[in-house]
């Protein structure tokens, strides 16, 4: 038979979402089950949301704005930034692909640490740029200064996710400034901060306000995270205005509907109630840290809505076990597992299922 798709495809592995908790539930004959597998925010839509959502979707047999104009402008009122430096996606992830879209030809490189997001190789496998990937530090951190020296004349793209998805670790202001310095200035750095809002170390830069005024740097963030819209997909960026026109013209044609349009609006006008959960959510981050060292003593400090147990070989094997107490963690099979940050309640269980597990 003809082969009729690229064959280099055949060894990149598919992006792992987290399993249907009702699928579990019905599996095992429970109520329902509990996921902690998908950073998700778990307490439901920000107010005002699902309103706008159902006066949006009255006019959902019309396209929506392709400029999204009304929420590139609310976004740079809220970031000061100007409007020609924001471009808004399907989620940060699809502006990660299309910032390789707009840098990468065949051949060209980007760098990325491992492990971290794992759609990172997925980006530039279908970019057909090289991924270069750094081992992570013995304390699961960015190793960047290992990034820097992998830059060669082939490089177009760094990509330096911060706080580090799946290991929840943060590099700090001291360590990006020189790494950032390092970097020529023909390269671009993306800085993913999907993970801002939990972040509680001043060490840790706010990507925006410390390196807003560099031409090579991009900032992405996301709306599905913090801001409950995982369901959506708003992610947005900011770069120089000429960075963002590049990636404006490659993104897909209307790829931001109007719902998710009207929703991101009504959540930015939500921004006191953003923070208060995510501070629920990060005074449970550390009481999961202190439960669950008692039983995996070297997991790693976190600075997103997730921790990460470094459980190696035993990863498969720990998510299985909870997924029979009906707890859905994400395994990383041979490096270790991510849990993420739930309610009270769903993290007494998920604590239950590790010690029962371990």
């Amino acid at each position: 038979m003809t082969r009729l798709t690229r064959p280099d495809l055949d060894a990149l592995p598919s992006y792992v979402p987290g399993r249907s908790p009702a699928d579990l539930a019905r599996e095992l004959g429970l109520p329902e089950a509990i996921k902690l597998a998908s950073n998700e925010v778990p307490y439901g839509p920000l107010p005002g949301v699902p309103e706008a959502i159902a006066q949006a979707a009255a006019g959902v047999h019309r396209y929506p704005d392709m400029g999204v104009v009304a929420l590139r402008e609310a976004l740079a009122e809220r970031y000061g930034v100007t409007p020609d430096r924001v471009a808004t996606g399907c989620g940060s992830v699809a502006l990660a692909e299309h910032l390789a879209r707009a840098t990468c030809l065949p051949g060209d490189e980007i760098i990325y640490s491992w492990r971290s997001f794992e759609a990172y190789p997925i980006i530039a496998a279908t970019t057909a740029a090289t991924s270069v990937r750094v081992p992570n530090t013995g304390d699961h951190r960015h190793d960047l200064r290992a990034m820097a020296a992998a830059v060669t004349d082939r490089t177009r793209l760094i990509l330096v996710c911060n706080p580090n998805n799946p290991t929840g670790t943060a590099v700090r202001r001291a360590e990006l400034d020189e790494f950032l310095d390092a970097v020529p200035d023909n390269v671009l750095v993306v800085l993913d901060e999907a993970y801002r809002e939990f972040v509680t170390d001043p060490d840790v830069p706010d990507g925006l306000a410390a390196y807003g005024d560099r031409p090579n740097v991009v900032v992405l963030r996301t709306l599905s995270k913090a801001w409950g819209l995982a369901g959506l997909r708003v992610g947005f960026l900011v770069a120089a205005p000429e960075v963002a026109a590049a990636v404006r013209k490659v993104i897909t044609p209307f790829s931001t509907s109007s719902v998710a349009q009207a929703a991101a609006l009504a959540a930015l006008r939500a921004a006191d109630e953003v923070r208060r959960r995510c501070d629920l959510v990060i005074a449970e981050r550390e009481r999961l840290l202190t439960a669950v060292r008692k039983l995996v003593p070297d997991v790693p400090e976190s600075q997103a809505n997730f921790v990460w147990l470094p459980l190696g070989e035993r990863s498969a094997a720990f998510g299985a076990a909870c997924e029979r107490r009906g707890v859905i963690v994400r395994p990383f099979p041979g490096d270790g597992v991510r849990v993420t940050v739930g309610t009270p309640v769903e993290n007494d269980a998920f604590l239950a299922a590790a010690e029962s597990a371990l």
